[in-house]
């Protein structure tokens, strides 16, 4: 039990003990009324101060996970050396801008979504509008407007199934 209720208030003691560590490290004395008192402060401000129950919206889903990893690395290599071709070759390289339509609605996988896409080389997120990213993409020749769109659905996809809650994993076609 994590959270004993104290007085009708549910107290979260891994809270309580995170507050008494700040407390005694702030002290810098560890005493043993350094920590009672770290421990009668942390008691004090979760009961008084309780915090709303959240939830980010973020599942994880082990084999997914495991999926989504080796497709991302894959793609970090990739787009790692068509980066390096592009600095030692010389010359202006190819980017451009591409509108890409997102399917999900959940702000966590958006924003997943958005990290993964800016963590690799040669892409970054300009914008991000309702429903659709933009995405400035540097290295790829001609058109690539479709084979980004359907880039990014998949990692949409894989990001969905690996993270997902089951509205997010509902909403995929």
């Amino acid at each position: 039990m994590l959270a004993p209720r104290l007085l009708g208030r549910p107290v979260p003691l891994p809270l309580v003990a995170w507050l008494a560590l700040v407390w005694v490290t702030l002290w810098g004395d560890l005493s043993v009324g350094n920590v009672l008192g770290g421990l009668a402060t942390g008691l004090v401000v979760t009961w008084l101060l309780p915090l709303p129950a959240l939830d980010p919206g973020v599942r994880v889903h082990p084999a997914a996970l495991v999926r989504f990893l080796l497709c991302f690395g894959w793609d970090m290599v990739i787009s790692t050396v068509r980066v390096v071709f592009w600095v030692a070759h010389p010359g202006q390289p190819p980017a451009q801008l591409v509108r890409v339509p997102l399917r999900t609605s959940s702000e966590a996988m958006t924003v997943m979504i958005m990290i993964t896409l800016s963590t690799m080389p040669g892409s970054l997120v300009v914008e991000r509008y309702p429903g659709e990213l933009l995405l400035h993409v540097l290295g790829l020749s001609g058109d690539v407007s479709e084979a980004t769109r359907a880039d990014v659905a998949g990692l949409e996809s894989r990001i969905v199934a690996a993270f997902g809650t089951r509205r997010d994993r509902e909403e995929l076609p």
